[in-house]
């Protein structure tokens, strides 16, 4: 699923985004946690095409993302994010977007549009 059709169909807010060209990328898969520590463990294979889903809005999702050099970081649940996420996002390059749907919505939805 595209990247800005997931944006739309989430109504999902940039946060930052460190390539204009992610719009156009392909996720086939999601992994949602708020135990970075899961994302972790399983994700440390297969990190290609795998957008991480968390509602945890502090550091900790974007230190996840760099360590399994994730591009993409979707926060749900709309809490505030951290003061620091948004600069920490542009010194990493990842991209991050935020909603206010819950995690399970969110994952619902992307299941329904054929994300896996």
């Amino acid at each position: 699923m595209l990247v800005k059709d997931i944006k739309d169909l989430l109504k999902a807010r940039e946060i930052y985004i460190a390539d204009e060209n992610i719009y156009e990328k392909n996720y086939e898969h999601g992994f949602a946690t708020d135990l970075m520590s899961d994302a972790l463990a399983l994700l440390k294979d297969e990190t290609e095409d795998v957008l991480l889903i968390s509602g945890l809005s502090n550091v900790q999702s974007l230190r996840t993302a760099e360590v399994l050099d994730l591009e993409t970081v979707l926060l749900v649940r709309g809490k505030p994010i951290d003061t620091h996420m948004a600069e920490m996002a542009k010194d990493l390059h990842i991209n991050l977007f935020q909603t206010d749907l819950t995690m399970f919505q969110v994952c619902g939805l992307l299941y329904e549009k054929g994300m896996r």
